[in-house]
């Protein structure tokens, strides 16, 4: 049994077998990630306070009708991520996306996922690939997902469907080369196990760009960090990727997301959703997941 296991009270263990179970019997696919995928890809157990389920977007007021029906208060936090599953102390984390609105849950996800067991229940894991590439782009400055890219390279690097990570990262490779320079460094006697046709296809990108520079005056910084750039923003008159059309994000999904940074009370998404309302000039509420 993982630590992340044997440290759950058993409450909380009936409380995250349940929701699986619902889920399962009303065929709302799903697989598990945080701690629990974390476990058993790198064999580094701990324990946290909620339960990390990854969902469809499609998916998602689906589950949370079956979840609701079945006693737990729910809500969607950030529309264009995540939704809570609540059950006295015990918190499940729907997951359909990822912060900076990136990583966003298709049907590649489940077609790579993982067979396991987990709290006696049979599933599929998020794949090693999706969880390095919706960690890598965690660089706050109170938490930083690094480590754990690092320690996920080091247990999978010879598994990894190496052009599939590729295309996850798409235009963001840069993400990902940092990444896997930062792991020669951590890992001097593993660097060979990155393969050498990556590193060359990503120094070779790389060797293309130095002299030439992007013509649009974005801050890419807001795709790894949601407080730390927006300076950059208000100030000094960088775009930000995140919106769309060239992000997945509407304006009032980036203020709420915004606003979770904050502690100034309830108030502060409120105020922050209505300024991104008449800066779009799209007076009404933020849409639903």
């Amino acid at each position: 049994m993982s630590v992340a296991e044997t440290a759950l009270d058993p409450v909380s263990r009936a409380f995250y077998r349940r929701v699986m179970h619902d889920l399962e019997s009303h065929g709302i696919p799903f697989l598990v990630g945080g701690a629990y995928a974390f476990e058993r890809y790198t064999a580094i157990g701990r324990h946290t306070k909620d339960f990390d389920i990854f969902i469809h977007p499609r998916d998602v007021e689906r589950a949370l009708a079956v979840l609701a029906a079945e006693g737990c208060a729910t809500d969607v936090t950030f529309p264009h991520w995540l939704a809570k599953a609540t059950c006295g102390d015990d918190v499940v984390d729907l997951i359909f996306s990822s912060g900076n609105g990136v990583a966003l849950v298709d049907d590649d996800w489940f077609r790579h996922g993982v067979a396991e067991t987990v709290l006696d229940v049979p599933v599929k894991l998020i794949p090693a690939e999706e969880m390095i590439w919706s960690k890598s782009f965690v660089m706050e400055r109170e938490r930083y997902d690094g480590a754990d890219v690092a320690h996920v390279l080091r247990a999978c690097a010879d598994t990894l469907d190496w052009p599939r990570l590729l295309t996850r990262f798409g235009p963001h490779w840069r993400v990902l080369f940092h990444h896997l320079v930062v792991f020669g460094f951590i890992y001097p006697c593993e660097r060979a196990r990155i393969p050498a046709a990556v590193m060359r296809e990503l120094m070779g990108r790389l060797e293309a760009e130095l002299t030439r520079s992007a013509s649009d005056r974005a801050c890419h910084g807001t795709l790894i960090s949601r407080a730390q750039y927006l300076t950059d923003l208000e100030r000094w008159g960088y775009s930000d990727p995140r919106l769309a059309p060239r992000g997945n994000m509407t304006a009032e999904e980036r203020a709420r997301w915004t606003a979770g940074i904050a502690k100034d009370g309830p108030g502060a998404v409120e105020h922050l959703v209505e300024a991104a309302q008449e800066e779009a000039g799209t007076p009404g509420q933020a849409r639903a997941a």
